[in-house]
């Protein structure tokens, strides 16, 4: 059986893959397994983003949690990193989000927080599984008053809004910001947060009806706030995906500015304020060639991981850095939140460009992006992990690896959150590159289907 969990949770189509029992069954496991060293009664502290089936899913999960005897806090829709940051705040036992990220409507998922707003490691999501997989085996299910309740709280989004502000306090007057919240949960946080700062907020794509989040929009669609960036004369463009904990940008031209590039900026402004740990940044092996030439021209060591922001993490605070993340967006400023968070990583790029005076489009130029090609190749989820097991897939690697030997390289990976092995190639010529990861991933697709 393929494991529950993947880089950032579980995944699946609501309804079918996900399940209402089956969140039921995780509430139930999250909750014991995360308080039951604890002698008080737990609380678990649940948020969602705005597709269709995120309250039949945490009213599941909360039911769940509420029939092993813990109480639950219900603060409604929220972005991921709001969940992460009040869970610690309010010294909660655990938090939970429903999202699917920046998958599209059909999709959902359940990610847990541990009591410090960090997500879970590998052992503890194996505790939980094994849980469900045992039947609930050895837990004791509370009756009359020791059965847990919900408490509803609606004042929780301007806690975190007050966070964001107070920690990037920066004069946005003057500037005009075109924003994306792909229809998800930063449709009101990310408008007011920048609004209170002083920003003129072109928001588009803030008004989420439970079918619309992601829906050629945000962070994986980019082209309608490129265009709008340059139509409205805006300074920037944010786009935020489903659940905000990832951030890209659009220049003053219209041109896309990666989580790398984002990374690149605000990493070589606070080394020049002597804020930067070490002078290290925390990256995967996904990010750009690029990414870490500029490392060793600007005196940054680039520390590399496996893919996922939680494996980031794992390493940013095994070496104490406080900024890592992913090309994707995901950006961890570990000095002011536990997981990648698009609105702080939002305030910080502003603030590069409010301190230095400097347009974006300018600071971008702080490293060279060179010609990458990802191409998905869909599979079914529980073959995704075995691609290599395939003769004719791994003969084909290695060619393509060879061929490119020298003068790029080669990254197959099957994605953690979705039914699809990614094909990366980097290189010199783009329409090359492009051509060569297209053609492996259509033979990978074709044989595994």
């Amino acid at each position: 059986m393929a494991r529950l969990f993947g880089t950032d949770g579980v995944r699946g189509v609501a309804n079918d893959e996900l399940t209402p029992m089956l969140a039921m069954q995780l509430g139930q496991a999250g909750a014991y397994v995360l308080s039951k060293e604890k002698a008080h009664k737990p609380t678990i502290m649940v948020g969602c983003d705005t597709r269709i089936s995120g309250d039949m899913l945490a009213n599941a999960l909360m039911a769940g949690a509420c029939s092993v005897g813990a109480n639950v806090v219900y603060v409604g829709v929220l972005p991921t990193p709001a969940i992460a940051f009040l869970t610690k705040k309010y010294r909660v036992d655990a938090g939970v989000v429903i999202s699917a990220s920046h998958n599209p409507v059909e999709f959902n998922g359940i990610k847990f927080f541990d009591g410090n707003g960090f997500k879970l490691p590998d052992a503890l999501e194996d505790e939980i599984e094994a849980l469900i997989q045992s039947g609930m085996k050895d837990i004791q299910f509370p009756t009359g008053p020791s059965v847990g309740k919900i408490k509803y709280r609606t004042d929780a989004r301007e806690e975190y809004i007050n966070h964001a502000v107070n920690s990037v306090a920066i004069d946005l007057r003057g500037m005009k910001i075109v924003v994306d919240t792909a229809e998800g949960a930063s449709y009101y946080t990310s408008v007011e947060a920048l609004k209170e700062l002083g920003a003129e907020v072109v928001a588009i794509h803030n008004n989420p009806d439970g079918t619309n989040i992601n829906a050629n929009c945000g962070s994986t669609h980019m082209e309608e706030l490129q265009a709008r960036v340059v139509y409205e004369k805006a300074q920037i463009g944010l786009a935020f995906d489903g659940d905000a904990d990832r951030l890209l940008a659009v220049d003053e031209n219209g041109n896309t500015v990666d989580g790398d590039v984002i990374m690149a900026i605000i990493g070589n402004h606070m080394k020049s304020k002597g804020e930067l740990k070490d002078n290290t940044i925390v990256a995967t092996v996904m990010s750009n060639l690029g990414f870490f030439l500029m490392g060793n021209e600007c005196g940054i060591h680039i520390e590399q991981t496996k893919v996922g922001d939680r494996y980031v993490l794992e390493r940013m605070q095994e070496i104490g850095a406080n900024l890592g993340g992913e090309q994707s967006g995901h950006i961890i400023l570990l000095d002011e939140n536990t997981t990648g968070d698009g609105l702080l990583s939002a305030l910080h790029l502003l603030e590069v460009m409010v301190e230095t005076g400097k347009s974006l489009s300018e600071l971008a130029k702080v490293m060279t992006v060179l010609p990458q090609a990802l191409v998905g190749a869909k599979v079914p989820n529980h073959k995704k992990e075995s691609y290599m097991e395939y003769a004719e897939i791994a003969e084909a690697i290695e060619k393509v690896t060879e061929k490119f030997a020298g003068e790029g390289r080669v990254l197959i990976r099957p994605s953690g959150t979705e039914p699809l092995v990614r094909v990366m190639i980097e290189g010199k010529d783009q329409e090359m590159i492009e051509k060569e990861a297209k053609a492996l991933a259509e033979l990978i697709q074709n044989v595994m289907l």
